[in-house]
């Protein structure tokens, strides 16, 4: 049975921090679902959100060995009941005049964005939970989707603290 973990990782914003954190994954054969990397609040001190999925083998193993990184700071699993998630994503899909008020009225129902009108075909930003993005998908799949770019997870804890202030 396998489940997917959301963690955070503070991590010292050098060169070659991400090689070695995705290297420890792969090479306990763990496959990374989603990986975003950002700065932080505090100067040199980025974010690694990694979704990774755990067939067998409890999490604790990586997790133990990502600290033993040198420019790891800290590492957070983040919890679907106490974290705020989600990821970003722009669709290019087929829509000329005779369909582009359908795709519109669709897109609005979802929240997302028009961000780009060509003749032959709309640019939408959507944000939101894997979920509903999928489901934004879906309706969208009929018009023909030209082409699919998505952000990693990002997440961050519910109230008002924050993993960076107890470095």
């Amino acid at each position: 049975m396998s489940t997917s973990h959301t963690l955070s990782v503070l991590v010292e914003d050098k060169p070659g921090v991400l090689a070695r954190v995705a290297s420890l994954f792969s090479r306990r054969g763990f496959n990374i679902e989603s990986l975003a990397v950002g700065g932080t609040e505090v100067p040199d001190i980025s974010r690694m959100t990694i979704v990774v999925t755990v067939d067998e083998f409890p999490l604790e193993q990586v997790t133990k060995q990502l600290n033993k990184l040198v420019n790891v700071i800290k590492i957070v699993e983040q919890e679907d009941e106490a974290s705020v998630a989600r990821e970003l994503v722009l669709i290019k899909v087929r829509a000329d005049a005779s369909v582009r008020t359908q795709v519109i009225e669709t897109v609005n129902l979802f929240r997302a964005k028009v961000i780009d009108v060509s003749p032959e075909s709309l640019t939408i930003e959507a944000t939101g939970t894997r979920s509903k993005l999928d489901a934004l998908l879906r309706m969208l799949e009929p018009y023909g989707i030209r082409e699919i770019v998505q952000s990693g997870v990002v997440a961050v804890g519910r109230g008002p603290k924050s993993i960076t202030a107890t470095r």
